[in-house]
């Protein structure tokens, strides 16, 4: 027979909190109770009435026979570490989705996850190899991607492995973007270099307005979007048109493109660079024409002035660009903008002319020479030499306006000349416009690369390896930030719906949607999360922290790695990167 106390079985102890209205006033009893099962019947036992007790105290309770453990205020978890991981999660999820490491080298290896980090720590905080081996711990990349314990040498050795596997690199974005047949932008920029080892390193035209430094220079090649595909350095002296050769080798031969649409600027594409296109089947372009060959068709009546008075763009063709659609174009608001910037220069110059011309006058400048050189000291200072004239003597200065060349200008005020072997069948005139205005996708490229984000300058590498492999870098770090800023358009200022035009005429400039302008008033998303640009976004994103945690109550439980709860903004953010969203409760194995 079983004892009595056999016959009772423990369930557990509970918090019950009973309800009851009198006189219009609701009344709550608070129980703590003992549930238990006396020979196949659930019984219950009120162990204490807790009513009395402060509602945090209750509260406590209610969690202590719920299982939870308490320790002394100040011994309740020691934060021994806390590092970035929001921003970082972001990159690296995006990374993932676009299947960077397996871009880079198929093959898994320490030098190829140390190139990935390089990436990654390039769009969060940009730094150089030895700052980066320096903060490098201080982001949960080395936790993420077994990259602990990273020297400069370490990072250096990277960049080598990264530079040999370049050509491997670019063919695998142009068979994941470039398609045949397709737009492909170019266009080239420059770039500082700090000291004076490296052989790439050469005096040249500074876009950066350097004087004094020595440059290089660097091609971009994008898809249509601006997703970048290929990156080439050149010596800081060459001239744009030179680099042209190259990228149509690398589009036929190593990328395996026979038909492709080259879209580069007028200082790109030269008529002797495409004439040397045209020996190539299948390559077309889309560029424009120089300011002396647009006056030189309007000289020739090819281009009628009176065809703008009620329309803003025109086909026109010319003997002496064979096989190629002229799109004539004349833009209001540029015309506007000319003509006031002339009027300044022209202003500014006479000023400067004036103040020569009175020290010649009181017999403070005499010599000839000397009164020719400060004349065109000023009038090389804005580039007006062909709307002034001047004569100089002995003690003598005079100079005026060249009226006719200031009105020949004026009347080309706003005409810009697109031309494109692309047949209408394949590309309109409206389609011709817009694809030569998408080179802005690059200078975007480049504005990123350079300063806003990237800082691919100043460069301070002197091994001409080094410093391919540092550009190419850099280019993979704005491939991820193109991707990501992509992602994050909703919660950006970014306008989601760009590309609308006043008038729809693909001469004026671009507008902001309807959408997009009351999105940007109303400073928030539909579903009411602020706004962010890209810089503040990953900034704000680098607050969500992983903290490695330990319990001082508990010395035999180890210590455990827990992420911040996200704000409401920081979870959208990673959620439309990819990135594991994470809470304050997310426990990982330290």
């Amino acid at each position: 027979m079983k004892s009595a106390a056999a016959g009772k079985q423990k369930l557990a102890m509970h918090v019950d909190e009973i309800r009851h209205i009198y006189k219009d006033k609701v009344y709550v009893t608070t129980l703590l109770r003992h549930t238990y099962r006396d020979h196949g019947k659930i019984k219950q036992k009120t162990l204490a009435n807790l009513s009395a007790l402060p509602s945090d105290v209750i509260a406590v309770v209610k969690a202590m026979v719920q299982g939870a453990a308490f320790a002394p205020v100040g011994q309740t978890v020691d934060i021994i570490r806390s590092v970035r991981h929001g921003d970082v999660a972001c990159a690296l999820a995006t990374a993932k989705r676009l299947g960077l490491a397996n871009i880079l080298d198929p093959t898994p290896s320490r030098m190829r996850d140390l190139a990935l980090a390089m990436i990654l720590a390039r769009v969060v905080d940009p730094r150089s190899k030895l700052a980066t081996s320096q903060v490098w711990h201080t982001t949960t990349l080395p936790e993420d991607l077994g990259v602990h314990d990273v020297t400069e040498d370490d990072l250096y050795a990277a960049m080598d492995w990264l530079g040999e596997r370049q050509p491997r690199i670019e063919a695998a974005l142009a068979r994941k973007h470039l398609a045949e047949g397709g737009l492909v932008l170019y266009d080239l920029t420059s770039t500082y270099v700090e000291g004076s080892h490296c052989s790439l390193a050469r005096f040249g035209y500074s876009r950066d307005k350097k004087r004094g430094k020595r440059q290089i220079e660097y091609g971009l090649l994008t898809d249509a979007r601006g997703v970048p595909v290929a990156v080439e350095v050149f010596a800081g002296n060459t001239s744009d048109p030179q680099t042209v050769a190259t990228q149509v080798d690398k589009l036929r031969t190593r990328f395996r493109l026979e038909r492709v649409v080259l879209v580069g600027d007028r200082g790109m594409l030269t008529s002797a660079r495409i004439d040397a296109l045209r020996t190539h089947g299948g390559m077309d372009w889309v560029s424009s024409l120089r300011a002396p060959q647009i006056r030189m068709l309007v000289e020739q009546g090819a281009i009628q002035l009176t065809l703008f008075d009620e329309k803003d763009l025109a086909e026109v063709e010319s003997p002496e660009f064979p096989g190629e659609r002229l799109i004539v174009c004349k833009n209001p608001a540029l015309a506007e903008e000319r003509a006031r910037k002339r009027k300044e220069l022209l202003a500014a110059t006479e000023d400067r002319l004036s103040v020569v011309a009175r020290q010649v006058a009181e017999g403070r400048i005499k010599d000839e020479g000397k009164i020719g050189e400060r004349v065109g000291r000023v009038i090389d200072r804005y580039k007006m030499q062909k709307h002034f004239g001047w004569k100089v003597a002995e003690g003598q200065l005079m100079y005026w306006r060249d009226e006719a060349a200031i009105e020949a200008e004026a009347r080309l005020d706003g005409l810009y000349v697109i031309r494109t072997s692309v047949g209408r069948e394949k590309l309109t005139t409206e389609q011709a416009v817009l694809t030569y205005k998408s080179l802005s996708r690059v200078e975007r490229a480049f504005r990123t690369l350079k300063s806003v984000d990237l800082r691919v300058r100043p460069i301070h590498h002197r091994r001409e390896g080094r410093v391919r492999a540092h550009v190419l870098l850099c280019m993979l770090a704005y491939y991820v930030e193109w991707h990501l800023r992509e992602a994050w358009a909703p919660l950006l200022y970014t306008d989601e719906e760009p590309g609308q035009r006043a008038g729809a005429s693909p001469v004026t400039a671009a507008v902001r949607s309807e959408a997009g302008r009351e999105k940007v008033a109303r400073g928030t998303t539909a579903d009411g999360l602020g706004l962010h640009s890209f810089e503040t976004l990953l900034a704000d994103l680098g607050t969500v922290m992983r903290n490695l945690t330990q319990i001082p109550a508990m010395p035999d439980v180890p210590a455990f790695w827990i992420t911040t709860t996200p704000s409401p903004v920081q979870r959208k953010a990673l959620e439309l990167a990819g990135a594991d969203v994470g809470s304050g409760r997310q426990k990982h194995p330290a």
